[in-house]
């Protein structure tokens, strides 16, 4: 496209604002109640916003912030908030330390105007640098992968059901959010992981690496995971076609967990309820990211107990991937109860454990069997 059709047409939605309130905050994210100046037909007075601190600065109410707009707008599944740009009257200081290299050079979300510069785990810099520089294999580690970030609580309800002792570790791709801090799920778990790995693009974690390969030895070296979970943050990106989906990434970290010596494990998305026929039974996103992407062998994880129709319908489903992978069923007794007893609401899509159980179940199955994978004769 000319430079001239992209001004014309643009690509950011801007507008500027007062806060009005400061509702809530979570672990690196501030919600505010911004009241819109200048206001074009459609746009309402009043926007809910989310700002960053580490980014942005520490907004308070009467700060005139700057807002990109669009998502929320279009009203877009992970758009229900105005983003802040900059508070452009109080601008934050400079990171501590001043612009030297050796503190860290790795830049994340490159080349955009919020682009933040971390201290990968593996930099010389790092603390973790002598034992990550060593390490390149992750000795059988058990990795969960799922194609939605609403499967990572539930996965750690499995691994805790099973072994409540474990240490799990999430590893954060950059399918969807690029911030950790936009995952209230992730807040609510700080008490629950071990830690969080942002990889790619995604930064705000514990730790930051470059890619997932980095990001899993990190995992299992400098947070010492017992189980890791790889999932994209919160948001997927999807078209309906079956190429055009953010969690195809899954594929390749069951590719990245093989290479690495570590044991995949994969979450199938199930759904009985999903009001898109591709999404029912198993996911065309499963089926491709597995049958497809994955060239090295994963462990595929069925719960068991599932109604007589809809196991038939899996069984059929999953017959030409019993090639390439490893058909697991694993039994779900206590799962609801560890699902119930999650420390953070259990969502997806809208919906919740009692309106589509499956789902929820086939990521705690898959957490359980990562966990007897970790312990004493497994891997």
């Amino acid at each position: 496209m000319t430079e001239s059709g992209l001004t014309e047409r643009g690509l950011v939605r801007w507008r500027a604002g007062t806060v009005c309130g400061v509702p809530r905050r979570w672990a690196g994210a501030v919600e505010l109640d911004v009241r819109l100046d200048r206001r074009t037909p459609g746009d309402p007075e009043r926007v809910r916003a989310l700002a960053y601190p580490a980014l942005v600065g520490e907004p308070v109410e009467g700060d005139r912030v700057l807002l990109n707009t669009g998502a929320q707008a279009m009203a877009l599944g992970t758009g229900g908030y105005a983003l802040v740009v900059a508070l452009p009257d109080r601008l934050p200081p400079d990171p501590p330390g001043g612009a030297d290299r050796r503190r860290g050079h790795v830049v994340k979300a490159r080349y955009t105007p919020l682009q933040p510069i971390v201290l990968a785990a593996d930099e010389v810099a790092s603390p973790h640098r002598e034992v990550l520089a060593e390490a390149d294999g992750l000795g059988g580690l058990p990795v969960v992968t799922a194609d939605l970030h609403s499967a990572l609580p539930a996965v750690v309800a499995g691994v805790h059901a099973e072994r409540p002792g474990a240490r799990v570790v999430y590893v954060m791709t950059d399918g969807g959010a690029l911030p950790a801090w936009f995952s209230r799920t992730v807040a609510g778990l700080a008490g629950t992981l071990a830690g969080v790995v942002t990889t790619g693009q995604a930064f705000g974690g514990d730790l930051e690496a470059v890619n997932v390969h980095s990001g899993l030895l990190a995992a299992r070296y400098a947070l010492g995971a017992d189980v890791a979970v790889v999932a994209q943050g919160p948001g997927n990106l999807g078209t309906g076609s079956t190429w055009g989906f953010s969690g195809v990434a899954i594929g390749e970290a069951v590719n990245a967990t093989a290479t690495l010596g570590g044991r995949p494990v994969g979450v199938l998305r199930l759904s009985t309820v999903d009001s898109r026929p591709r999404h029912r039974g198993v996911s065309h996103h499963s089926l491709t990211a597995y049958g497809r992407v994955a060239l090295a062998r994963a462990d595929l994880v069925v719960p068991a107990g599932l109604a007589a129709d809809l196991a038939a319908e899996i069984e059929a489903a999953l017959a030409p991937l019993r090639t390439r992978h490893t058909i697991v069923t694993v039994p779900v007794d206590g799962l609801a109860e560890a699902l119930r007893a999650s420390p953070v609401p259990l969502v997806t899509m809208g919906r919740g454990f009692d309106e589509d159980p499956a789902y929820f179940l086939a990521a705690a199955a898959a957490g359980r069997h990562a966990a007897r994978l970790s312990g004493p004769g497994g891997a």
